[in-house]
C-alpha cells in the first residue's frame, strides 16, 4: 500500500516566515529551510529577531490569517486524496497551522509546538521528536506502506531519500545544484504523474 508525504511550506502554502518578514519589514526574517541546513539554528536567529523587535505569537498569528494556499494546491491536495493516503509532514507549529489546514480541508499534519511565555512571547521550540520527517517515513515504512515523499528544502532531504519514491518540489537552485540525482517538478500536474506512476510502479 502507498502513502505520500509531503512539506507544507514553498510545496502548498506561501513560507510564513517570509510573508512575516514582508509584513514587519525585516528582511533577516526571509531566511528559512531553503537557506539554512540547521533547524534549531534557524529558529534561535528568529526567535531572537522576535525578542529584538517585541513581536509575540499574535503578531505572527495575524499574518498567518490573510495567508492563503498557493495557487492549485487545494484542488492538487484533494485530487491527490482521492488517489490515496497523504500526511504532511511539516518542521512549523501547531500554532501556526490551523488556519492553513482549514483552508486545505483539514489534511492530516504532523508538526510541533512552541513555549510560549504567558504574555505571547515565544520562547523555544518543543520539538516532537528530531528529524521528524525520516522518522515519520521509516515508521510508515515499518507498518508496511511504500513511501512517496516530496519537499523543496533542505529538511525535507532526508525524508526523500529515505522513501522509496519521490522527488523535489521547486527547490532552489542551491539545493538542486547539491542534489543533483533528485528530480524536480515544478507544477501540481508533474507532481501528480510522478505520484501516479509510483503508485502504479
Amino acid at each position: 500500500m502507498e502513502i505520500v508525504t509531503l512539506d507544507l511550506e514553498g510545496v502548498l502554502v506561501p513560507e510564513i516566515w517570509i510573508a512575516f518578514a514582508e509584513k514587519t519589514g525585516i528582511p533577516e526574517l526571509k531566511r528559512t529551510t531553503r537557506d539554512e541546513p540547521d533547524y534549531h539554528k534557524l529558529m534561535a536567529y528568529r526567535i531572537g529577531i522576535l525578542k529584538e523587535h517585541g513581536l509575540k505569537l499574535g503578531d505572527i498569528q495575524n499574518v498567518i490569517s490573510t495567508i492563503k494556499p498557493l495557487e492549485g494546491a487545494s484542488a492538487f491536495l484533494s485530487a491527490l486524496r482521492e488517489m490515496t493516503q497523504v500526511i504532511i509532514l511539516s518542521d512549523t507549529f501547531s500554532e501556526f497551522a490551523l488556519p492553513l489546514m482549514r483552508q486545505l480541508g483539514y489534511p492530516t499534519i504532523f508538526c510541533n509546538s512552541l513555549q510560549v511565555s504567558d504574555d505571547g512571547t515565544i520562547e523555544d521550540v518543543a520539538m516532537r521528536i528530531e528529524n521528524g520527517k525520516l522518522h515519520a517515513v521509516k515508521a510508515l515504512q515499518d507498518i508496511g506502506f511504500r513511501v512517496f515523499a516530496s519537499g523543496d528544502s533542505y529538511n525535507d532531504l532526508a525524508m526523500i531519500h529515505q522513501a522509496d519514491g519521490g522527488c523535489l518540489f521547486r527547490a532552489p537552485e542551491k539545493i538542486l545544484e547539491e542534489e543533483k540525482n533528485l528530480k524536480l517538478v515544478t507544477d501540481y500536474d508533474d507532481l501528480l504523474e510522478e505520484i501516479k506512476a509510483f503508485i502504479n510502479g
